[in-house]
């Protein structure tokens, strides 16, 4: 969705237009449900908390500044539900297990997707990926699938965005001693390669 559609559904649905806020949850519900996936690794807290995110948007509209893409406005309300949802649970248990992420959806070639040496691989690094810190989890998450800039995730995760590059660096340092490096490196060139963020 471009800029100027999103700014027509929010004139929109400030002036009442139920409809509206409709296309919006439609036109960014899977790619905020998956961000939460990840990052909560459970689908019944995943509905809930992506519900909520909507909510807590629709709720706080009239503080929603058109310098920033509502996409990125969204994911920062879902990234501080999911690490209060987070802090809950530590507090509960004790801990909290990071070692399980879904395979998700991934946008790549049918052939190659479909392949069972694909999703073996893609498995592994989502498994590496989930034993990240939240922090670094995220940054990684909305660099490499959301195709943020370090600028936009530091707005979604309230952090400079020099300290987002920190993160992805340490992430990605964390994947190479997960994984074969060199396969990290070519999983990275091949599937981000259009990225210029400068990370």
């Amino acid at each position: 969705m471009t800029r100027s559609e999103e700014t027509r559904l929010i004139a929109r649905i400030k002036r009442g237009h139920a409809d509206a806020f409709r296309e919006l949850v439609e036109a960014y519900q899977g790619r905020l449900s998956a961000f939460i996936w990840r990052m909560v690794r459970n689908h019944h807290e995943t509905e809930d908390l992506c519900q909520a995110a909507f909510v807590k948007a629709y709720e706080s509209l009239d503080s929603y500044s058109s310098n920033y893409a509502f996409s990125t406005w969204l994911f920062t309300i879902a990234y501080r539900l999911c690490l209060n949802s987070l802090r809950k649970k530590r507090a509960i248990s004790g801990e909290t297990d990071f070692s399980y992420v879904s395979d998700g959806e991934d946008d790549v070639s049918l052939s190659l997707a479909n392949s069972e040496e694909a999703q073996r691989l893609r498995d592994l690094i989502w498994d590496a990926v989930g034993q990240l810190s939240p922090p670094q989890k995220s940054a990684v998450l909305l660099f490499y699938r959301e195709g943020k800039s370090c600028q936009e995730i530091g707005v979604v995760l309230g952090i400079p965005a020099v300290t987002v590059k920190s993160h992805l660096h340490r992430g990605r340092e964390k994947l190479r001693q997960l994984l074969n490096a060199e396969f990290v490196e070519d999983w990275l060139a091949v599937r981000y390669s259009g990225d210029s963020s400068g990370a």
